[in-house]
Formats: structure tokens, sequence, C-alpha cells
């Protein structure tokens, strides 16, 4: 492995200070390049961009072109195996006692199985652990159908939609109804499993239904669920360049370009694979900068189990890659969060570079398991992931995103310019910069002082090879 940093045959371009003319030329030329709203624009008229779709490898083909006019060099695709899941029909209807059966709207969440349910509504409120348990005391889920928010509580740990789900179907659930909880006649999608069927059917409402299902859960009432889909095998690409020298070491910079079928997806995550697109020229101009090359990659299907992510680390050497930058959620918003998930010297790093910058980022260390990021952080690979958030006081959770509200009237163009050279900014800076690995042993303890560990077991996330550490 190369020790290689930032005073070894580089011409320093002081990020800190911004004061290059190498890096400010870069910068310059930035805020006048269209190109992240062009690829934003050309993915979001794509009909969707559903995991091993044919639309997901026309998005796959404009990516790539987006990449070597940008300046990438060795653009390539990479296919690989995936399972292919594709909705049908999806029909809820709350049967009434004390009057006729009331249908309602709701989609079929990614990798339910097809199937007929019917059983007792019961509400899990937010789906906690804690409220799952409760609900299932006494067989109290058993045969039931859980219906469970789509936010958590303030104050307490983000609960992932798939350990919801994970543990109503461990309580004995035969069905389960993700209710959002943003207004708008807007159900949810989501998928319920990591790249495969799950066990029982999902759906998901909205929040005006949501209120009704509330309802008829304390009146006892019963419903029935039908799902239509499909699962087969097929294939989905990653799209890769590379930017800088060749050295041993390399910094991955990721960011996935699918999309959930029920939407245009600009806000998930054709923001972050435009990011992307914008910081790309950026280090292509100051590839004499870059102490390690820079691998940048578009990744296919994150949206049903991070499978492109999976697909890209396979192929890697671990052992060569210095860090990776994920960047998922960058663009959407105003305020930059660099999320560092357990390393020091990622999250330093970013505070760093943004402070110099004048754009400082919202800091926050604690790992999680639920993006490209992962299968790179379970094997000890230092990340970063750059995401943001709506402005103060706004929504928890992710608002239009897994909607049919997820469209491109909703960014801001300058979000995507300001994220696109901070993104360019952070790793130039990572390139030539020593960054300590995460040992497993520390992420794994950090996970449970969280108390991921019964989710992700819930949701067959949890790596079995930390068993036997």
């Amino acid at each position: 492995m190369s020790e290689r940093d930032a005073t070894d045959d580089v011409d320093d371009p002081d990020v800190d200070g911004a004061s290059s003319p190498a890096l400010e030329r870069a910068l310059g030329r930035a805020w006048r390049d269209d190109r992240p709203w062009e690829l934003l624009t050309r993915l979001t008229e794509l009909p969707h961009r559903m995991g091993g779709s044919e639309h997901e490898l026309q998005a796959a083909e404009v990516v790539a072109e987006t990449f070597e006019n940008a300046g990438l060099e060795s653009v390539e695709r990479r296919e690989f195996p995936m399972r292919r899941w594709q909705r049908g029909r999806t029909e809820f209807t709350v049967l009434r006692s004390d009057g006729p059966n009331r249908p309602f709207a709701a989609i079929a969440l990614p990798y339910s199985p097809a199937g007929d349910v019917e059983g007792p509504l019961v509400d899990v409120g937010y789906g906690t652990p804690e409220e799952i348990a409760e609900a299932g005391d006494d067989g109290g889920l058993e045969g039931a159908i859980a219906v469970a928010s789509t936010t958590t509580p303030s104050g307490e740990r983000f609960v992932h939609r798939m350990e919801k789900f994970g543990h109503a179907v461990d309580a004995g659930a035969d069905a389960f109804v993700f209710v959002n909880h943003v207004e708008g006649q807007l159900p949810p999608t989501g998928a319920l499993e990591f790249a495969g069927e799950a066990e029982v059917p999902g759906i998901g409402v909205s929040a005006e239904t949501g209120d009704w299902l509330a309802e008829y859960a304390e009146r006892g009432a019963r419903a029935r669920i039908s799902v239509e889909a499909t699962t087969e095998d097929a294939t989905s690409r990653n799209v890769s360049g590379v930017v800088g020298p060749d050295t041993d070491e390399e910094v991955v910079v990721l960011a996935h370009y699918d999309s959930h079928d029920v939407a245009e997806g600009a806000l998930d995550n054709g923001c972050g694979i435009a990011t992307v697109a914008g910081a790309a020229p950026i280090l292509a101009a100051l590839e004499d900068h870059l102490a390690r090359r820079v691998r940048i990659v578009g990744v296919g299907c994150e949206e049903i189990g991070l499978l492109g992510a999976e697909a890209l680390a396979e192929e890697l050497d671990l052992e060569s890659v210095h860090a990776v930058v994920n960047v998922d959620g960058a663009g959407r918003f105003r305020n930059l969060v660099a999320i560092a998930h357990g390393s020091d010297d990622l999250g330093d790093l970013a505070e760093r570079v943004t402070d110099g910058a004048g754009q400082p980022v919202v800091r926050d260390d604690d790992p999680h398991p639920f993006s490209d990021h992962w299968p790179f952080l379970r094997a000890g690979v230092p990340a970063l992931q750059l995401h943001s958030d709506p402005p103060e006081g706004g929504d928890r959770g992710r608002g239009w995103g897994h909607t049919a509200a997820d469209t491109r009237d909703k960014v801001d163009p300058r979000n995507l310019r300001e994220h696109a050279m901070l993104t360019a900014l952070v790793t130039l800076e990572i390139a030539g910069t020593p960054v300590s690995r995460i040992p497993v042993e520390d992420l794994r303890e950090r996970l449970r002082e969280q108390e991921y560990e019964p989710g992700m077991r819930a949701a067959d996330i949890w790596p079995a090879e930390w068993d036997d550490r």
C-alpha cells in the first residue's frame, strides 16, 4: 500500500485557503457548469430508473456519456447480476363490520412477494423495536397486518424501514403497511429486503390513509391486502472512470443513479449523481494536484439492496482503497452534511475543508449501514457520506423521497453547483491525506451502542462473520 501523502511530489493547491490559481480557475468554471443540471434533467425525463429495468440501463448510458464529457479517463460499464422486482396490481381494503368495506390506494413495496393476506390491523406507531415488542406481547401480532409510520420520534436514532419490517415479521405479522408521515396523498415506497424476495407482503399508504387506519385499528377492524409482483434474474451496471496519477491506492467517489419506479427520482438520488457530475470536471482540471488516483463511479441498484456497491466492492482490492466518498443525499437541500461513519480523520478533514471554503458542513460521526458506503465500511475502509438536510425545523425523514413527489422542480441548481465544488475540494484533500482504517471491532461496537444490531439482524444484514470475532 502506498504511503504517499499531500507533500509527496505534489504542487499543493492549498485547499483550505482555496488560493491556488488552478483551483480558483476550476471552481470559477464550476459556477457556470450546466452539466449537473443537464444530467439531472436527462435522468428525470426517463419513465423511471428502477434497478434492472431497461430505463436503468438507459440511465447508465447517460451517466457514462456525462463522465466522458467531464474529462474522466477509461470510462467503462461493468455488468453485475441482480434480482429484478416488478410491481403489478395492489389492492388494500379495510373490512368493516359496521358498514361497507372501504378500499384505499396503496402501492407494493419492492421485493414484496405476490399474495393475498387478511388479518386484524395492528397499529405499531412509529414501528420502533419497543413499540413492536409491546404490540407483539401475548401474540398480538400473530397473523396481523402491522401498520407503522415512516418516521421516528425526535431524539431517537432513526429506525430504517427494513428494521421495522423485520421486527414486525419476527413478531408474527403476516403483512406490513408503511404509512407516510408527509401529507399530500403520497404512498411511500422502499425495499423490504436487500436483494431478494421478502417473507410477507408489504405495502405503502399515504398519511391521510394512515389516519384512518389508526382509527380502524382501534375499532378492531380487519383488512385484506392483495399484491401482484414478480422477482426474476436480471442484470444492472456500474459506470466508472478515473482521474489523476496511477498510484497504488485510490479514492473511490460514488453515487447511485437508480431510483424507484413511482417518480422521477430527482432528489433520491438524481441530485447525488448530478453533484458527482459537477465534481468530476473540477477534479479532472486539477489532476496534476491529486496525490492519489480518484475513481468516480455511478452505481446501480442502491434502492433495492446496495447491489451496485456490493459488486464494486467485490471487484476492487479493498486494501488499495484509501477512502470512499459516498454522495447520497448531497445537492437536495442547502445544508451539506458530512457523515463520517466513525472516522475522526474524515470528519475532521471535512470540517477543515468546508470551513476553509466558507461553507461549514454539518458533521455527523455515527455510522449506519443503509447506503452505498456499507460494503466498504464493513471491511474497514474509511467512508464519508455527503448528504444534505432541509432547513431548520424541516421534515425528519425522506420528505418527498420515495414518493411520486420526488420531482425535478424541488431541486435548486445552486445547491448542485456548491455541493459539487465542496465534494471536489473534500476529495482532493482526502487524496493527499493519510486516513486511518476503521477497525471492524470498533465499528461493530459503535453500531451496537446505537442499538442497530437487533434491527440489522431482523433485516438480515448483520455480517455473519462478526459473530465469530
